[in-house]
């Protein structure tokens, strides 16, 4: 590993940036009021990043209340205004494009070269896209469906939305929370992961210099049972989005049943790879490599489970363990490192303890063993390749989030379909052949929101993710995460002067 060379102040000034508090109310930076605090660590490096107080029950109503207040003017806006409002901001964003690339790397672990040419700009992106989304808030043309009555319907805006969102991708999930939110009209309180708050709050503060109105995008920055449960249960958050693992999404959905809330939940993953025997072997190899290992496997469309037809099994296991082998681990901020530490050393601990445990039923390949030496402070672990794994074993059934990919062997087109739909994840999954009549039925019957054929991980604005099953529901970016922070009404008019009506007559008598 590269030494860092520089304190992380140096490699971004955190406690000089959110002097003032972690929690971003109504315009303005303030302190925490639970009691608590909490201390971003460099996972690079075990060394301390930033301290800050804890938000509490009293600051997630404080946040809520600005939200609340926003609401009637931001949603009043015209399209055209919200629209401008959300263009300057893709531009302040770019502008500040190695400010969230050096935070993000810092309070992750992520490289440097990942988040400056896909993290940031896959958020200026996004932020673009729903400036033009903000114009086409369309509800359905007017038609006369009853008699003498002309119909139409609106899509409005909900009110204040509650967002919570997880630390493997801090700045593009506080983007697909705030943006499709703000954009239809809404005003939103956004809870980010404890580990990892600085993006979240360069994201609003960007928002504000943008000319977003204040109390439109607010964060709070505290515990998942204090102030995200309290967030969820507020009586004046209308709508709830989560993103997370599927164990805390269940508890999620029933806090906000029981207010009778609109629920999003994007849970967890545990994507196949299903490589045919037509398949290019190279191909598929780089690709399982690449899509096993992004964002040091915590990702939920990462690949995890490879399955590979009979004939190249033997292959791609040793050519994906050879190529994994080259993958060099180091320092977030050098420019030769590969990949960096994951998010924590409990969360290293974890990975660990899977692979350790999976010993006793299959054969680790490559990787599997923590790293000492110069990595030894940070939280690494390398890339790792487990073989012959059962169906049914615990690597193959449950969500590591790690560097880590089972394969298993198939026989027939059948049984690895039936294989990739396995288990009650449905997020990602990609299917690799040259065959197009295989390339259709495996879009076709494998279970998950999106499919890729002879690729695995990109993802667009404009196009849906989102999952199936125990992956949750709803879907962030794309028109279609639009929709899900709006409302239908229907409006009918009556275009005729006579009050006498059949339908009156016929409840009610010649009366009326």
């Amino acid at each position: 590993m590269h030494n860092p060379g520089t304190a992380p102040q140096e490699r971004f000034p955190a406690p000089t940036l959110f002097a003032d508090g972690a929690q971003f109310i109504g315009g303005r930076l303030t302190k925490g009021t639970s009691g608590r605090t909490h201390t971003v660590v460099d996972p690079a490096t075990g060394e301390a990043v930033y301290t800050y107080e804890l938000a509490g029950a009293d600051d997630v109503d404080a946040a809520v209340a600005a939200a609340r207040a926003a609401f009637p003017a931001w949603s009043g806006a015209t399209p055209g205004e919200r629209s401008d409002a959300l263009h300057r901001f893709a531009a302040v964003l770019a502008e500040r494009a190695e400010d969230f690339a050096r935070a993000e790397s810092l309070q992750c672990g992520k490289p440097l070269k990942l988040t400056r040419e896909f993290d940031v700009p896959g958020t200026v992106d996004n932020t673009a896209f729903f400036a033009g989304a903000a114009r086409h808030l369309q509800g359905q043309s007017a038609g006369e469906y009853s008699g003498d009555h002309t119909s139409y319907v609106r899509r409005e805006p909900i009110g204040v939305v509650g967002s919570i969102a997880p630390w493997n991708y801090p700045l593009q999930m506080a983007a697909w929370k705030i943006l499709p939110a703000i954009a239809a009209g809404n005003t939103i309180v956004l809870k980010p992961a404890e580990l990892t708050p600085l993006t979240s709050l360069l994201f609003a503060r960007a928002a504000t210099d943008a000319g977003i109105p204040d109390g439109v995008v607010n964060i709070v920055n505290g515990t998942g049972k204090e102030a995200g449960e309290h967030l969820v249960a507020h009586p004046d958050v209308a709508m709830t989005s989560f993103t997370g693992s599927t164990a805390v999404g269940r508890r999620v959905a029933e806090i906000a049943t029981a207010g009778v809330k609109r629920l999003h939940l994007e849970l967890g993953g545990k994507a196949p790879f299903l490589v045919f025997d037509d398949a290019d072997l190279d191909a598929a190899v780089n690709g399982a490599v690449a899509a096993a290992l992004i964002n040091t496997g915590q990702d939920c469309t990462a690949a995890t489970r490879a399955y590979v037809q009979r004939p190249l099994y033997e292959a791609f296991v040793e050519r994906t363990a050879a190529l994994m082998e080259t993958v060099r681990l180091g320092d977030p901020f050098a420019p030769g490192t590969d990949l960096g530490p994951l998010v924590s050393h409990a969360h290293r601990d974890r990975v660990a303890a899977f692979v350790d445990r999976a010993r006793g039923y299959a054969r680790v390949v490559t990787g599997g063993e923590v790293p000492k030496g110069e990595l030894e402070n940070g939280a690494f672990y390398p890339p790792t390749l487990v073989a012959d794994a059962a169906q049914d074993s615990e690597i193959v059934q449950c969500e590591v989030f790690g560097p880590v990919l089972a394969v298993l062997p198939f026989d027939t087109d059948d049984e690895g379909i039936g294989l990739a739909n396995d288990t009650p994840y449905g997020l990602a999954a990609s299917a690799w052949t040259g065959n197009v009549y295989r390339a259709n039925r495996a879009t076709r019957e494998i279970k998950a929101g999106c499919v890729w054929i002879n690729d695995h991980i990109p993802i667009i604005s404009e196009m849906p993710h989102g999952g199936y099953g125990a992956s949750g529901y709803g879907k962030d970016m794309s028109a279609y995460s639009f929709e899900e922070y709006t409302q239908v009404k229907h409006v009918m008019f009556d275009n005729t002067a006579v009050a006498r009506k059949d339908w009156h007559r016929t409840v009610f008598g010649d009366r009326f």
